[in-house]
């Protein structure tokens, strides 16, 4: 799909929204909400002693996605999904920080593949059904709908928006929520507008229901609401309340760090989706220029990946 040069500002936002977002709840996560106007700054530190502009597992974890696509690559292929696992492998072995239940699933795998990956995701399921809808992969989901922006692909951006997030959880909700989110990405960089609860139509008609109300709750709520956003249902949650009060990207990064608690990952979830809808021209340029990580990126690297797998492949304007 050719874009206009606003749909392409728009799909760079997708990442580096994200990216932001990542970057600048890094140095509050597992902190307490904050109040509303206590001013918050991208200056890193934090539990782990991140730089300034230094993104975590949120972003890194979301390039590889993004690298296929960059590359030509699909989502549906098995050899391109076995690509991203193992850059997922890789990247954690020397990686600061790594949620439990994607570390623990990449920490056993008996090779480093999409069907091996899958596989033990969909065990872990089965065995703790009741813990195992972590938000490891609605964090890294804003990349996906690059590769999906053409006319009718709705249907194939919502299998392969499950498929990625079938590597690592086996939860339906983890599915759900990647889907929903992935669609209204897509949605945001075709339209310019971001409208989560006409996604639903994707999902299995027996869910339906369910997610209009998570979705309903989380407008009528704010993000520090939502006290298990580790959980990807109330991470969406929180991420889509600051989407639904913020005025502009900015208002709602801030107010996704300011809900507390897991604020690197709801921030980049929220990130992902306020880009694609007011394009990357919405980040400061002062984050765009601290912005760095995994693997040895900087804004301008994000941007590239975006440019690259809305065109289909390296050197695509």
């Amino acid at each position: 799909m050719p874009l206009t040069p606003a749909q392409t500002d728009r799909a760079i936002g997708a990442l580096l929204g994200s990216a932001a977002g990542d970057a600048l709840g890094a140095g509050y996560e597992f902190g307490p909400p904050l109040p509303d106007d206590q001013p918050v700054h991208m200056a890193g530190g934090g539990s782990f002693d991140w730089e300034p502009g230094e993104w975590t597992d949120d972003t890194s974890m979301a390039v590889p996605i993004a690298q296929v696509l960059a590359d030509g690559g699909s989502l549906d292929d098995e050899a391109c999904l076995d690509r991203i696992v193992a850059a997922w492998s890789q990247w954690a072995l020397t990686a600061t920080d790594i949620g439990v239940q994607t570390s623990t699933l990449l920490d056993a795998l008996p090779e480093p593949t999409a069907a091996a990956a899958r596989r033990q995701a969909a065990e872990h399921y089965a065995a703790n059904p009741r813990h195992a809808g972590g938000n490891g992969t609605l964090m890294r989901t804003g990349p996906v709908a690059l590769g999906y922006l053409g006319d009718g692909r709705e249907d194939a951006l919502a299998a392969a928006a499950r498929a990625v997030s079938d590597l690592t959880h086996g939860d339906p909700d983890a599915g759900d929520a990647c889907v929903l989110w992935s669609l209204a990405v897509r949605h945001a960089v075709r339209e310019g507008v971001v409208d989560l609860t006409a996604q639903l139509a994707w999902l299995p008609a027996d869910r339906r229901a369910r997610w209009a109300a998570v979705i309903a709750e989380a407008e009528e709520s704010q993000p520090a609401d939502f006290a298990k956003n580790g959980w990807v249902v109330q991470a969406l949650q929180g991420a889509w309340s600051a989407l639904h009060h913020g005025a502009d990207l900015v208002d709602v990064l801030e107010r996704a760090v300011r809900g507390g608690r897991d604020t690197d990952t709801v921030a980049a979830i929220a990130g992902a989706l306020a880009g694609a809808a007011h394009g990357a021209a919405a980040v400061p340029a002062e984050w765009r220029q601290k912005l760095h990580g995994w693997p040895g990126l900087d804004a301008d690297g994000l941007a590239d990946l975006a440019v690259r797998a809305v065109g289909g492949g390296p050197g695509a304007a």
